[in-house]
């Protein structure tokens, strides 16, 4: 084989490999091209100011006004950081996604910020927030700030088997290699490491004892890290692997299992918010029951961020 076949073969290869992989037959999530926003006018207690607040939901294009817990509308999956909190009876409104123009398109922006809260006009208090969207619901009025999980329903009731999540993605990361955690109560504390923006893509079969317990069994599995800035890139592809991955060289220790203080809740058929507690890896050729997506701007516990790390995410669809 001479060395222009030699050069030209590796090339024919892969761009074979990247038009059969650019083929998948889309699945759009519903309302996931984040062209329709509810937009919430919530006003805060006047003990932290009084402001005129506004946060967003996705979902189908109207105004509400007032102090009034949301729940999804307009068969809308998604849920997202944004929130209507009412703490001690003091109302608080905190909004990390939300809608922004890109490449000509209305997009869903998501941000990392420090959030100021200012009593009384004597005491300040400073919160890290981060933007993070997510197939689920979130219950409002959010009254406490301990277990946040326990305040999301995570997750959708789904039966197909997608080769990947499909969707467009930019992100800005400043370069710094510290975190900061404010919680609000103390002081601000920086811790060193880097960062991340992350997207992940979880299959479950799910199910519940006689007691309202619900296990998960994992089916598959597409999650990744962004460590750096990512140029506004249309129809980037997370691969979905099903089965136990924990073998595989691309394995990460942050693809694994969720339970105990990483499980995610969701309601049982007893009307309770309870954790889903993943125990075990599915057969690679199992059905699952449910699918969790989540798009983030942080890879950390609650209130622990960097400021400034932005997302902005389009058209999110299951390729097959």
């Amino acid at each position: 084989m001479n060395r222009f076949l030699l050069r030209f073969l590796p090339a024919t290869l892969l761009f074979f490999s990247a038009s059969a992989a650019s083929a998948l037959t889309l699945e759009k999530i519903k309302f996931g091209d984040f062209s329709n926003w509810v937009t919430r006018e919530i006003t805060e207690s006047k003990l932290i100011g009084g402001a005129k607040k506004t946060i967003y939901a996705i979902g189908p294009e109207k105004t509400i006004r007032g102090n009034v817990a949301y729940s999804n509308s307009g068969g809308s999956p998604w849920a997202s950081s944004n929130v209507y909190a009412k703490v001690s009876g003091i109302v608080k409104g905190s909004n990390t996604v939300s809608p922004a123009m890109l490449g000509g398109n209305r997009v869903a922006k998501l941000e990392t910020k420090m959030e100021h809260v200012k009593v009384l006009g004597m005491i300040n208090m400073d919160v890290m927030v981060t933007g993070t969207l997510f197939l689920g619901r979130l219950v409002e009025p959010i009254s406490s700030t301990k277990s946040p999980y326990s305040k999301m329903e995570m997750g959708m009731p789904y039966q197909k088997r997608p080769k990947a999540l499909v969707y467009d993605l930019r992100v800005d990361m400043p370069n710094v290699n510290t975190r900061v955690k404010s919680t609000g109560f103390g002081s601000k504390k920086t811790l060193q490491g880097r960062d991340q923006a992350e997207v992940y893509v979880l299959l479950q079969k799910r199910w519940e004892d006689e007691k309202g317990n619900i296990y998960a069994h994992r089916v598959g599995t597409g999650r990744e890290r962004f460590a750096k800035s990512v140029a506004w890139t249309k129809g980037h592809q997370l691969p979905i692997h099903y089965g136990d991955i924990t073998g595989k060289s691309f394995y990460k220790p942050y693809m694994g299992l969720l339970d105990g203080q990483k499980a995610y809740y969701a309601y049982n058929s007893k009307g309770k918010l309870v954790p889903v507690h993943e125990i075990g890896w599915a057969d690679a050729d199992e059905t699952p029951t449910h699918v969790l997506v989540m798009a983030s701007t942080t890879c950390g516990e609650a209130f622990i961020g960097t400021e400034g790390i932005t997302m902005y995410i389009d058209n999110v669809a299951f390729g097959f």
